[in-house]
């Protein structure tokens, strides 16, 4: 896969949560982005991880493509200094022109926003929908309960053990890096 330019899609939290580690690794996978001259594709918040991803990624010369609701322009702070910034009718809205103008997928620490996202495009993927890489940053273990969710889905006879070939969790950004430059053969 060699497009002129690789985006990301990073789905994550709009809020920063309760361990600092989550907002560092977030700052680190925009800084990360610029630094492979790959660009973000995101909800286009400025406030929790989203503004801290987004604000390192620009802060680092990467650039930016932010997509939002416009329900939740006040709410997550519509960042609207981005290179790309584009406010859809809703929600489902959004998450297909993240979805379209994306290489690969990287889910960082997040609430049900993320974990709806999460699922939407681990069932396209199931669904044979696309082949893109989906990536969890397990940043100290915080997917660990999704993944036992997983597990316990495949237990009960509600998904096959493929299902967890779709997703590659990895526990730092210096690994998320390898595994994007493997999985897009950049």
């Amino acid at each position: 896969m060699s497009p002129k330019f690789l985006s990301i899609c990073v789905y994550c939290g709009s809020r920063s949560g309760v361990d600092p580690t989550y907002e560092a690794d977030a700052k680190a996978v925009g800084a990360m982005l610029a630094a492979q001259s790959w660009r973000l594709v995101y909800g286009a918040g400025d406030v929790g991880l989203m503004g801290a991803v987004a604000n390192a990624a620009q802060s680092a010369g990467a650039a930016t493509f932010g997509v939002i609701p416009e329900h939740l322009k006040k709410w997550e702070v519509g960042k609207t200094d981005l290179d790309t910034f584009i406010v859809t009718e809703n929600m489902h809205e959004r998450k297909k022109v993240m979805y379209m103008n994306a290489d690969a997928i990287v889910v960082l620490p997040g609430g049900a926003g993320s974990l709806d996202e999460f699922f939407e495009i681990l069932t396209w993927r199931q669904l044979g929908l696309h082949d893109k890489p989906i990536m969890v940053l397990n940043t100290n273990g915080y997917w660990d309960p999704l993944f036992a969710l997983m597990d316990h889905v495949i237990d009960q006879g509600f998904a096959e053990a493929s299902i967890l070939d779709f997703v590659t969790s990895v526990p730092d950004v210096a690994t998320l890096t390898t595994e994007l430059k493997t999985q897009l053969d950049a």
